[in-house]
Protein backbone atom coordinates (compact mmCIF):
# COMPACT_ATOMS: atom_id res chain seq x y z
CA UNK A 1 0.00 0.00 0.00
CA UNK A 2 1.68 2.99 -1.34
CA UNK A 3 1.76 6.70 0.16
CA UNK A 4 0.02 8.22 -2.64
CA UNK A 5 -3.12 6.32 -1.51
CA UNK A 6 -3.13 8.42 1.21
CA UNK A 7 -2.42 11.52 -0.17
CA UNK A 8 -4.89 11.04 -3.00
CA UNK A 9 -7.93 10.55 0.21
CA UNK A 10 -6.31 13.41 2.44
CA UNK A 11 -7.04 15.71 -0.71
CA UNK A 12 -10.65 16.27 0.27
CA UNK A 13 -10.38 16.69 3.82
CA UNK A 14 -7.49 19.42 3.15
CA UNK A 15 -9.25 21.96 0.78
CA UNK A 16 -9.72 24.39 3.32
CA UNK A 17 -5.97 23.45 5.19
CA UNK A 18 -4.60 23.93 1.51
CA UNK A 19 -6.59 27.20 1.48
CA UNK A 20 -5.44 29.04 4.48
CA UNK A 21 -1.43 28.28 3.35
CA UNK A 22 -1.50 29.44 0.11
CA UNK A 23 -0.05 32.44 1.07
CA UNK A 24 3.06 30.52 2.27
CA UNK A 25 5.81 31.41 -0.27
CA UNK A 26 7.33 27.66 -0.05
CA UNK A 27 6.34 24.23 1.21
CA UNK A 28 10.29 23.74 2.76
CA UNK A 29 9.85 23.52 6.28
CA UNK A 30 12.76 24.95 8.66
CA UNK A 31 12.70 22.69 12.37
CA UNK A 32 13.95 25.38 13.69
CA UNK A 33 11.00 28.12 12.94
CA UNK A 34 8.32 25.57 13.67
CA UNK A 35 5.83 26.24 16.14
CA UNK A 36 2.34 26.78 17.32
CA UNK A 37 0.38 29.82 15.52
CA UNK A 38 -2.08 31.89 17.50
CA UNK A 39 -5.15 29.91 16.24
CA UNK A 40 -3.55 26.92 17.74
CA UNK A 41 -2.71 25.40 14.67
CA UNK A 42 0.97 23.89 14.32
CA UNK A 43 2.65 25.92 11.77
CA UNK A 44 4.79 24.82 8.50
CA UNK A 45 3.21 21.27 8.33
CA UNK A 46 3.75 19.17 5.37
CA UNK A 47 0.60 19.62 2.98
CA UNK A 48 -0.81 15.86 3.58
CA UNK A 49 0.08 15.27 7.36
CA UNK A 50 -2.80 13.84 9.27
CA UNK A 51 -2.40 16.81 11.62
CA UNK A 52 -4.32 18.68 9.56
CA UNK A 53 -7.38 16.62 10.51
CA UNK A 54 -9.67 18.41 13.15
CA UNK A 55 -11.64 15.42 14.65
CA UNK A 56 -11.26 15.25 18.32
CA UNK A 57 -11.10 11.75 19.87
CA UNK A 58 -11.52 10.27 23.50
CA UNK A 59 -8.83 8.15 24.90
CA UNK A 60 -9.32 5.07 27.32
CA UNK A 61 -9.00 7.78 29.73
CA UNK A 62 -12.10 9.39 29.19
CA UNK A 63 -9.82 12.44 27.71
CA UNK A 64 -10.59 14.54 24.54
CA UNK A 65 -7.67 14.36 22.09
CA UNK A 66 -6.60 16.36 18.56
CA UNK A 67 -4.35 14.09 16.63
CA UNK A 68 -2.35 17.52 16.17
CA UNK A 69 -1.06 16.86 20.24
CA UNK A 70 1.01 14.36 19.05
CA UNK A 71 2.85 16.11 16.91
CA UNK A 72 6.87 15.20 17.79
CA UNK A 73 5.88 11.51 17.92
CA UNK A 74 6.30 9.00 15.71
CA UNK A 75 2.57 6.81 15.48
CA UNK A 76 2.58 3.48 15.02
CA UNK A 77 -1.66 2.75 13.71
CA UNK A 78 -4.22 0.13 13.95
CA UNK A 79 -7.94 -0.21 13.83
CA UNK A 80 -9.53 -2.93 15.61
CA UNK A 81 -12.64 -3.50 17.27
CA UNK A 82 -12.37 -4.51 21.46
CA UNK A 83 -14.97 -7.75 20.98
CA UNK A 84 -13.21 -9.39 17.50
CA UNK A 85 -11.87 -12.68 18.46
CA UNK A 86 -10.69 -13.51 14.93
CA UNK A 87 -8.38 -11.20 13.70
CA UNK A 88 -7.97 -7.96 16.02
CA UNK A 89 -6.17 -10.68 18.90
CA UNK A 90 -3.36 -11.23 16.71
CA UNK A 91 -3.17 -7.40 15.15
CA UNK A 92 -2.74 -6.75 19.18
CA UNK A 93 0.18 -9.14 19.41
CA UNK A 94 2.05 -7.66 16.05
CA UNK A 95 1.85 -4.63 18.33
CA UNK A 96 2.94 -6.06 21.00
CA UNK A 97 5.79 -7.32 19.19
CA UNK A 98 6.43 -3.79 18.05
CA UNK A 99 6.82 -2.32 21.41
CA UNK A 100 8.94 -5.66 22.43
CA UNK A 101 11.56 -4.69 19.85
CA UNK A 102 11.64 -0.78 20.62
CA UNK A 103 14.08 0.45 23.77
CA UNK A 104 12.28 2.97 26.53
CA UNK A 105 14.61 5.78 24.72
CA UNK A 106 12.78 4.80 21.56
CA UNK A 107 9.09 4.09 23.11
CA UNK A 108 9.18 7.88 24.68
CA UNK A 109 9.37 9.10 21.39
CA UNK A 110 6.91 6.62 19.73
CA UNK A 111 2.97 6.36 20.18
CA UNK A 112 1.21 3.15 19.85
CA UNK A 113 -2.29 3.59 18.78
CA UNK A 114 -5.37 1.36 18.60
CA UNK A 115 -8.62 2.90 16.89
CA UNK A 116 -11.60 1.54 17.67
CA UNK A 117 -14.14 0.70 14.30
CA UNK A 118 -16.67 0.07 16.83
CA UNK A 119 -17.25 3.42 19.20
CA UNK A 120 -20.71 2.25 19.73
CA UNK A 121 -19.21 -0.47 21.81
CA UNK A 122 -16.01 0.80 22.72
CA UNK A 123 -16.48 3.16 25.12
CA UNK A 124 -13.41 4.76 26.96
CA UNK A 125 -14.37 2.76 29.87
CA UNK A 126 -14.09 -0.16 27.84
CA UNK A 127 -11.12 0.60 25.79
CA UNK A 128 -9.67 0.89 29.29
CA UNK A 129 -10.60 -2.68 30.19
CA UNK A 130 -9.04 -3.86 27.42
CA UNK A 131 -5.78 -1.85 27.87
CA UNK A 132 -5.87 -3.22 31.14
CA UNK A 133 -6.52 -6.70 29.44
CA UNK A 134 -4.09 -6.27 26.92
CA UNK A 135 -0.91 -5.31 29.17
CA UNK A 136 -1.26 -1.55 27.49
CA UNK A 137 -0.85 0.83 30.78
CA UNK A 138 2.12 2.34 29.78
CA UNK A 139 2.16 5.97 27.81
CA UNK A 140 3.65 4.93 24.87
CA UNK A 141 0.04 3.41 24.58
CA UNK A 142 -3.11 5.00 23.25
CA UNK A 143 -6.72 3.66 22.57
CA UNK A 144 -9.07 5.92 20.83
CA UNK A 145 -13.11 6.26 19.82
CA UNK A 146 -14.86 8.99 17.92
CA UNK A 147 -17.72 9.40 16.52
CA UNK A 148 -18.68 7.18 13.88
CA UNK A 149 -18.09 10.15 11.30
CA UNK A 150 -14.64 10.88 12.46
CA UNK A 151 -13.75 6.87 12.66
CA UNK A 152 -15.08 6.55 8.92
CA UNK A 153 -12.99 9.13 7.48
CA UNK A 154 -9.49 8.36 9.10
CA UNK A 155 -10.26 4.58 8.21
CA UNK A 156 -10.31 6.11 4.33
CA UNK A 157 -7.25 8.39 5.35
CA UNK A 158 -5.22 5.04 6.44
CA UNK A 159 -7.12 3.05 3.45
CA UNK A 160 -9.00 0.64 5.78
CA UNK A 161 -12.49 -0.52 4.71
CA UNK A 162 -14.98 -2.14 7.86
CA UNK A 163 -18.24 -3.01 7.29
CA UNK A 164 -20.65 -4.54 10.29
CA UNK A 165 -21.43 -8.15 9.39
CA UNK A 166 -23.81 -9.00 12.48
CA UNK A 167 -24.93 -7.33 15.37
CA UNK A 168 -21.80 -7.99 17.00
CA UNK A 169 -19.29 -8.24 14.24
CA UNK A 170 -17.54 -6.09 11.69
CA UNK A 171 -15.20 -7.27 8.81
CA UNK A 172 -12.05 -4.96 8.12
CA UNK A 173 -8.85 -4.23 6.60
CA UNK A 174 -5.87 -5.36 8.91
CA UNK A 175 -3.41 -2.53 8.22
CA UNK A 176 -0.48 -1.17 10.53
CA UNK A 177 0.25 2.49 9.38
CA UNK A 178 3.79 4.24 10.37
CA UNK A 179 3.38 8.11 10.29
CA UNK A 180 6.52 9.79 11.13
CA UNK A 181 6.92 12.92 13.68
CA UNK A 182 5.45 15.26 11.18
CA UNK A 183 2.22 13.44 10.55
CA UNK A 184 3.26 12.00 7.21
CA UNK A 185 2.51 8.37 6.46
CA UNK A 186 5.67 6.60 5.49
CA UNK A 187 4.81 2.65 5.51
CA UNK A 188 1.81 0.37 6.03
CA UNK A 189 2.00 -3.34 6.54
CA UNK A 190 -1.14 -5.06 5.49
CA UNK A 191 -1.85 -8.78 6.86
CA UNK A 192 -1.20 -10.68 9.98
CA UNK A 193 1.99 -11.93 11.86
CA UNK A 194 5.50 -10.77 12.29
CA UNK A 195 7.22 -7.89 9.61
CA UNK A 196 10.64 -7.01 9.58
CA UNK A 197 10.40 -4.29 7.41
CA UNK A 198 8.19 -2.84 10.01
CA UNK A 199 11.51 -2.90 12.01
CA UNK A 200 13.60 -0.98 9.81
CA UNK A 201 11.03 2.18 9.35
CA UNK A 202 11.11 2.80 12.55
CA UNK A 203 14.59 2.48 13.37
CA UNK A 204 15.15 4.83 10.19
CA UNK A 205 12.87 7.63 11.74
CA UNK A 206 12.54 7.35 15.27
Amino acid sequence: MKPFILLLTLTSFLVSCKQNAASENSTERNATSQGVGASGAIENLPEFSIYHLPSTWTTQHGEDLELRELHGKLLVMVMIYTSCDFSCPQLVKDMKAIEASMSKKQLKDTQLIMVSIDPETDTPERLKEFALENDMEEDHWLLLRGTPTATQEFAAVLSVKYTRISPIDFAHSNIISVFDKEGVLVYQREGLGRDAKIHEVLEKHI
